[in-house]
């Protein structure tokens, strides 16, 4: 399959707002494409390299050289250079990396080039569109969309799926089968602004903690354990401990859903970036464990006894749950009849409080009904977490690529020092729409004192108000700490740098007093 193609798509399916209008261009792609071609396909139009990270920067995608004149590039083509280029390393990396990608500009047509350096940078983040291809397969097929979704969600590859049907037909469905040591994609749970909310639209449901941990999924089949990330990668060998907890429970043939966490001498939950750092260690896992030993805790059960329990309702599947695990390896919880009325939102409220004061980050509210959605964000999950906010100054802010071409997007994000100075807190890109990046792009430029091209740095007036998840310790920022999932709320031109939150504030309102840098 040809490149220019994929590139044009790419660019009409961010240009439109209409989904129906996304599918037909998706389903396009579908019917021109081969089975052969999917594997790639898939992800570059959802923004994403099969390759992972291929250590390629913003130096070696700027000054690209003039565009082709025509369309030769084919996607497997292009596929082995990122394989390639993935490959490369050692002494003179960069410089090889520059070249093979200039190379591959130069090959490029202009709109295959900003299909390209968006693919590379990032900056095309489609991931919405999975969700997306697989109504387009269902229409380029002729298969229900529902049974193209749970094949889908068996697999735990949208590609492999895809793949077969477009070669096989619809009857080729039928083999995605719940199998143990296959790890299946997880569910996922929509948001709510409270858990009065939450329990308003799902009626009698469980409130349970939600645990700032690594989900697992832990698979047994006899004497044989496998555990799978929500990414479906298998980290058996990095977690003994939670091993060594499936090989003591009695069953002998089942699918645990849960998390993974580290509590210190308190009980108290440990920085998750200590639990992510354990759980990524390769290396002497042994003495790993010692250092950071993790506790699972499960909150579903997919398969018990070997039998499918995907469609089962919430209670029963809990009712399972309680029969395979013991209540310490279970996730806390408060069951809520939507009959309580007032009494039991209270509760719940109160559940949420005390959650927070136990230092988990909210909770999971959960309608009792409700099946087990693998790989959606289903709403009968609905997650409840404080919502925190900073009022930041913009410090800098780096020139966008893709859509975002010729604007000011990636903002450097400083709190003040109690001496007038700003430490920079983090980064995003995120919450912009197009109107405000429109604003910012003039506004900032107006305030610039440098601009190497990349990063345009300004004066340290612009106030913006930055919603967050919470902090995790990095050494990349001089106040030790940096914002979780930062995302931009709106500019506050009413107030000035000299009002923003100070770096105590932002490090007190955290327990983190301790930990800030000069």
């Amino acid at each position: 399959m040809m490149l220019a193609p994929l590139a044009r798509v790419s660019r009409e399916v961010a240009q439109t707002s209409a989904r129906s209008r996304k599918i037909a261009l998706l389903a396009g792609v579908f019917r021109t494409a081969g089975p052969e071609d999917v594997p790639v396909v898939i992800p570059y139009l959802a923004g994403r390299l099969p390759q992972g990270r291929i250590g390629v920067g913003w130096n070696a995608l700027k000054n690209p050289p003039p565009p082709a004149d025509r369309a030769t590039l084919t996607v497997h083509g292009v596929n082995d250079t990122f394989t390639a280029l993935a490959a490369v390393a050692g002494p003179g990396s960069q410089r090889e990396r520059r070249r093979l990608v200039q190379e591959l500009l130069a090959a490029a047509t202009e709109d295959e080039q900003r299909f390209l350096i968006g693919l590379v940078s990032g900056e095309l983040r489609q991931g919405a569109l999975d969700a997306l291809a697989v109504e387009a397969l269902a229409e380029t097929s002729g298969a229900a969309p529902a049974v193209v979704r749970r094949a889908v969600m068996l697999a735990g590859s949208l590609q492999q799926v895809a793949q077969r049907l477009l070669a096989e037909g619809p009857h080729v469905l039928e083999e995605f089968l719940l199998t143990v040591g296959r790890p299946v994609l997880p569910m996922l749970a929509q948001t709510a602004a409270g858990v009065g909310e939450a329990i308003g639209r799902l009626g009698d449901c469980a409130v349970e903690e939600k645990l700032d941990g690594i989900r697992v999924q832990v698979h047994r089949e006899g004497p044989t354990v496998r555990i799978f990330t929500r990414t479906l990668d298998d980290i058996t060998d990095r977690l003994p401990e939670v091993t060594e907890v499936a090989l003591g429970l009695d069953g002998d043939r089942f699918v645990l859903d849960g998390e993974v966490i580290a509590l210190d001498e308190d009980g108290r939950p440990r920085p998750f970036q200590e639990i992510a750092g354990r759980v990524g260690s390769r290396t002497d896992v042994r003495s790993a464990a010692v250092a950071v030993p993790l506790s699972p805790v499960f909150f579903d059960v997919l398969a018990a006894d070997g039998e499918d329990l995907l469609d089962l309702p919430a209670a029963e599947r809990h009712a399972a749950l309680v029969r395979l695990v013991p209540e310490p390896m279970r996730v806390r919880r408060l069951v809520v009849s939507a009959a309580s009325g007032t009494t039991g939102a209270a509760e719940a409220e109160e559940f949420l409080r005390i959650t927070l004061d136990r230092g988990h980050e909210g909770v999971v509210v959960k309608g009792l009904d409700t099946p087990y959605s693998a790989g959606r964000r289903g709403a009968g999950w609905l997650k409840v977490k404080p919502v925190h906010t900073l009022d930041l100054v913009v410090l800098a802010a780096e020139w966008g690529h893709g859509r975002r071409t010729g604007r000011l997007s990636n903002l450097h994000l400083g709190a003040r020092r109690e001496d007038g100075s700003f430490v920079m807190l983090g980064k995003t890109f995120k919450g912009l729409t197009d109107a405000m990046l429109e604003w910012q792009t003039g506004r900032l430029g107006e305030l610039a004192v440098r601009d190497d091209g990349f990063t345009v740095t300004v004066r340290p007036e612009l106030v913006v108000e930055i919603a967050y998840d919470g902090l995790q310790r990095s050494s990349r920022y001089p106040a030790g700490v940096t914002l979780r999932f930062a995302r931009v709320v709106r500019y506050r031109e009413d107030k000035p740098a000299a009002e923003a939150d100070t770096v105590g504030t932002v490090l007190a309102a955290h327990g983190r007093g301790a930990e800030e840098r000069t």
